[in-house]
């Protein structure tokens, strides 16, 4: 079953000592691509949850970002002297690069992470709190994934069928095509007056036809549509092998077009190359 690459979730957390807000938001890259916004007082999870995620997905650019409002009951606030310092030397070295910068405010440098330290909360309890919401967000981030990831299975067989149409028609249009060759040829010859050697003209006609032969192509169309129904079906990650599969098929569809001698295969293979087109689109968003 093919996944997609984007969702969103959010998922919060109350008790006695605060409050948490973690959000999962992800969205199509070529490769896993995760990014944490943490507070300062949690930022150890982050190994843990970026192995979760390593775990649990294959592609996908994922954007984790948790909040974390202690409780002020029983509860006192306090600086952090050392981090305030290291803020301290660090606006020191940006004056000395940019005289005209502004400075902060107090304010602003009390909101910094990791200057403000809650006294009196038990951040154990908090990171196994942090630890299972975390858990809880990335399966239901992973079933949104899941969702998303059918409906664009279905809008890509509603286009396969479209190509397996187009391909049938083709198919359908080649004898015509070869008759409609041989009376032409035969035309020509008979407006040059020319002595019609049955031998030759079944010779010029078979070489037209070699030219104009297109059953190869359709039938490896025929194979890439059959294979790009059976990796929808298939469990874990199948983007990479689809998006392979969408240039496997606009390589015969630029053959066909090649080959084309009448406009109702030309237009049948420019028809093609937009049903492809549109596939591939859908399939940047495949796990």
């Amino acid at each position: 079953m093919a996944h997609s690459m984007t969702a969103f979730t959010r998922q919060t957390r109350d008790a006695a000592w605060g409050s948490l807000q973690l959000e999962l938001r992800s969205v199509n890259q070529r490769y896993l691509e995760p990014h944490f916004r943490l507070p300062e007082s949690l930022r150890d999870l982050e190994p843990t949850f970026r192995d979760s995620l390593r775990n649990r997905l294959a592609r996908g650019k994922v954007e984790c970002t948790l909040r974390f409002e202690p409780a002020t009951t029983g509860e006192s606030l306090t600086v952090n002297r050392s981090r305030l310092a290291e803020l301290g030397r660090a606006l020191q070295e940006i004056r000395a690069e940019i005289p005209e910068a502004t400075s902060p405010d107090a304010l602003a440098l009390l909101d910094h992470p990791g200057v403000i330290e809650v006294q009196g909360t038990d951040l154990d309890e908090v990171k196994r709190e942090a630890s299972t919401l975390f858990d809880d967000a990335l399966t239901d981030l992973i079933a949104g994934r899941a969702r998303e990831g059918e409906r664009l299975a279905e809008l890509i067989h509603l286009r396969l069928q479209a190509v397996r149409g187009q391909v049938a028609e083709v198919r359908a249009l080649l004898p015509s095509i070869l008759e409609r060759q041989r009376h032409q040829l035969s035309e020509r010859l008979a407006a040059l007056e020319a002595d019609l050697d049955p031998q030759r003209l079944e010779t010029e006609i078979a070489l037209l036809a070699q030219k104009a032969d297109v059953d190869e192509e359709l039938d490896r169309l025929e194979t890439h549509v059959t294979e790009v129904e059976r990796q929808l079906k298939q469990k874990g990650p199948v983007g990479r092998r689809l998006d392979f599969l969408m240039q496997e098929l606009n390589r015969e569809a630029n053959t066909l077009s090649s080959k084309s001698v009448v406009a109702d295969t030309t237009r049948c293979a420019v028809e093609l190359k937009v049903l492809i087109e549109q596939m591939r689109e859908q399939i940047q968003n495949i796990e």
